[in-house]
């Protein structure tokens, strides 16, 4: 890896990180997010501006020496270490590829929260799939998979395509209508979610979706999904779900 020590360049990282954090921050981050983690007490804004930094004095890192300085930072177990890792794996993304999901699915194994879940899922997975069809095949397995932040990551990796113009309505239909039925809340939230990323551009998709699926969508889901769309189309759904609303309470013992 040449001159590149992954373990220095993580432990400045985490050095400016701890500098630049406050403990009130630290403990309200820790209590809102219910996390075993320690915490420096850092905004996101400025996890990200350290990184970028920090980023911009390594401009031609390796494949392995991105994801070795991201490891360095997560193998301890402090939040914004993590954050950072995701970040430096998100600006790695053009250079990763298939192969690197293997590391990706076991930091959102060990993740635990969607404030890391999120960025690995969207911004790492996604991208990569984005540019590597090669990659499909481990993201779909995620979508079966027993843990539900891996399933959710499925469903996230969805919005780069999304986002980028090149919605993979069919892979979002084969993830999404098996967890309709689920009562795990960041389940039924990254559908909604993912819907509402798809209407920004496609809203006539979108409602045909939540028609034909209405009597099972949660609450959440429902209302992440109409969220975007034209006022008539998101009302006309709403007394839709009303009425089969009132059906199922009829049809009840």
């Amino acid at each position: 890896m040449g001159d590149f020590e992954a373990e220095a360049a993580a432990l400045m990282v985490a050095e400016e990180l701890r500098a630049a954090g406050t403990p009130e921050r630290a403990g309200r981050e820790k209590r809102y997010l219910k996390s075993d983690l320690a915490f420096f007490g850092v905004t996101v804004p400025e996890t990200r501006r350290v990184v970028r930094t920090a980023w911009r004095g390594y401009p031609r890192l390796s494949r392995a020496e991105s994801v070795a300085w991201a490891m360095a930072l997560w193998n301890e177990p402090v939040h914004e270490r993590r954050m950072a890792a995701v970040e430096i794996l998100t600006l790695a993304v053009p250079r990763l590829d298939a192969a690197d999901l293997a590391v990706v699915e076991r930091l959102l194994r060990s993740s635990g929260t969607w404030a890391l879940v999120d960025g690995l899922a969207a911004n790492v997975a996604g991208g990569i799939a984005l540019h590597e069809a090669a990659a499909w095949p481990a993201v779909d397995g995620w979508a079966a998979d027993a843990d539900f932040w891996v399933r959710r990551s499925a469903l996230l990796a969805l919005l780069r395509g999304i986002r980028a113009g090149r919605p993979d309505l069919a892979r979002f239909t084969r993830y999404a209508e098996p967890m309709l039925s689920e009562t795990e809340f960041f389940i039924r939230k990254a559908i909604g979610w993912v819907l509402r990323e798809i209407s920004r551009r496609d809203p006539s998709w979108v409602v045909t979706f939540t028609e034909r699926h209405v009597s099972r969508m949660s609450g959440v889901t429902f209302r992440e999904a109409v969220r975007r769309l034209p006022a008539e189309e998101a009302e006309r759904l709403r007394l839709l779900r009303g009425r089969h609303g009132s059906e199922t309470l009829k049809e009840a013992p």
